[in-house]
């Protein structure tokens, strides 16, 4: 008597090299944006393209956590393909918090160096 094997899915295993792919992309990318080297116009654009269409389709949750956590080019991509729902969620607080805080002092020093008017 044979036994049964549990098999995938077809959608899982869909989603499961959707992820793997995205993952490969986003590594490319992530080298792409931290060499020297530059790549064509058309290529980077194809390269993006097609991240942001497989980031798309990837569900929210630990694995995608993870692989934007790794991938600091595939976060900027993903941050901006959300801005217009989500802002800059993905930004520390404290970067965007320190920022603030220089700006504001910036502005401060300008107008202490203004002459009275």
């Amino acid at each position: 008597m044979q036994t049964a094997r549990p098999t995938t899915p077809p959608s899982a295993q869909y989603a499961a090299g959707q992820f793997k792919t995205a993952i490969t992309l986003a590594e490319l990318l992530q080298r792409v944006e931290s060499s020297a080297l530059r790549v064509g116009p058309a290529q980077y654009r194809r390269l993006v393209q097609h991240l942001s269409h497989l980031l798309d389709g990837l569900a929210p949750g630990p694995g995608l956590d993870a692989l934007l956590s790794t991938f600091p080019a595939a976060a900027a991509l993903y941050e901006n393909m959300r801005y217009d729902q989500a802002g800059l969620c993905r930004s520390p607080l404290e970067a965007s918090l320190a920022t603030e805080l220089q700006a504001r002092e910036a502005i401060a020093k300008a107008r202490s160096a203004m002459p009275a008017a």
